[in-house]
């Protein structure tokens, strides 16, 4: 994976780079290992994000960053037009993490010098002329992470394969009265509830999960965001649990990723904070039915940024984290569930026992390296 034009001179660090990454949360999160990288070799340097509105969530508080700027998924030409004017060449560096041709043309408009990921076809061949550098984008064989860190080829940067959830101070303080009543004793966090439908597990199964967990001594925290629908769900589930506390609505982003960074164990699908709690360390138990984890299994901390932390197919466990992957020969199929659209479900995942996932729970829980 190595850049295919001239790789550019930074004999002297830049004053600013922006780094480009208009997709979902989770592409946003697995950014920060390039966030991270760059500090490292450049610790003076201004650091600024351009995200999707409504992603920004867990670099808002990343202190490596200095700015973070939005833009809606689909805005109207006049803030395209704004946009471009509040990035025109002002900075020395622009770099693309995502090989399409918006974040392509940002970055043209925005650095006086241009790297990014690039598909290598001869459709896609005009944007390497808006480029100075670019890498080939893999979406087959190469984990995000390490997709991501390819970049760094084109400046002669060290990878650190770091992934950093951030959190604030009031995040923090807020976290700790939340869980102030649970005292000394171990939690899970369960999070169970991904953006699409074909992510997701089933409310009788979360339900098993959680009075498991009780049974074992080990309280349960669950999470979730701000929608209707979301709070439904996970209410749901608490009504089949009790005692368990439920956080769901009432936590930015960053205050989730604190909570879990306190817990024993986390278990949740294939989300931003599954990629999260594995980033954490915290021993984690993650859901996989359609996806591919070469591309898309958490990152756990700590592993080396020279080799995919995941096979295709199976369960399978690396460091901490223990990756529970549906049954089928079509697993994963890579495609947004059985009906290949993102409200669609998918049968490997609503056909996943309760079984499975709590004999990975036990795995990770019994693991000499369990956080207590």
């Amino acid at each position: 994976m190595n850049a295919r034009a001239p790789q550019l001179d930074f004999t002297q660090p830049p004053r600013n780079v922006l780094l480009i990454v208009t997709r979902r949360i989770g592409d946003v999160l697995l950014a920060t290992p390039v966030v991270r990288s760059l500090k490292r070799a450049w610790p003076g340097t201004k650091i600024d994000m351009l995200v999707f509105a409504g992603t920004e969530g867990f670099v808002a508080a990343n202190r490596e960053v200095s700015r973070v700027l939005t833009v809606p998924e689909r805005p109207a030409l006049g803030r395209h037009l704004k946009l471009a004017a509040r990035i025109a060449r002002r900075y020395d560096l622009a770099l693309s993490l995502v090989p399409g041709d918006r974040p392509t043309l940002y970055a043209f408009v925005a650095g006086k010098q241009r790297a990014g990921l690039l598909v290598p076809t001869a459709k896609e061949r005009w944007k390497q002329r808006l480029l100075n550098a670019w890498v080939p984008f893999d979406n087959d064989d190469t984990h995000t992470v390490r997709m991501h860190l390819a970049l760094l080829d084109t400046i002669g940067i060290a990878p650190v394969a770091e992934v950093v959830p951030a959190w604030t101070r009031e995040d923090e303080a807020h976290v700790q009265a939340l869980l102030a009543p649970l005292g000394r004793t171990p939690y899970a966090v369960i999070h169970p509830y991904p953006k699409f439908r074909y992510k997701m597990w089933t409310q009788q199964g979360w339900g098993d999960i959680a009075r498991w967990l009780k049974d074992r001594g080990v309280r349960v925290v669950l999470t979730g965001g701000p929608d209707a629908a979301e709070r439904e769900y996970v209410a749901a589930i608490a009504g089949q649990a009790p005692d368990a506390l439920n956080l769901a609505g009432v936590l930015s982003l960053g205050g989730v990723a604190c909570v879990v960074s306190r817990a024993a164990v986390f278990v949740g699908p294939d989300t931003a904070i599954t990629h999260a709690a594995a980033a954490l360390g915290v021993p984690t138990v993650a859901l996989f039915g359609p996806s591919d984890p070469v591309k898309w299994g958490p990152w756990p901390a700590g592993h080396d940024v020279h080799a995919n932390p995941w096979q295709l197919k199976g369960s399978q466990a690396s460091a901490k984290v223990r990756l529970v992957q549906g049954a089928g020969p079509c697993v994963p199929c890579r495609n947004e569930g059985c009906d290949k659209h993102v409200e669609s479900s998918s049968d490997c995942l609503t056909n996943m026992s309760s079984l499975t996932v709590i004999a990975a729970l036990s795995e990770v829980l019994s693991a000499p390296n369990t956080k207590n």
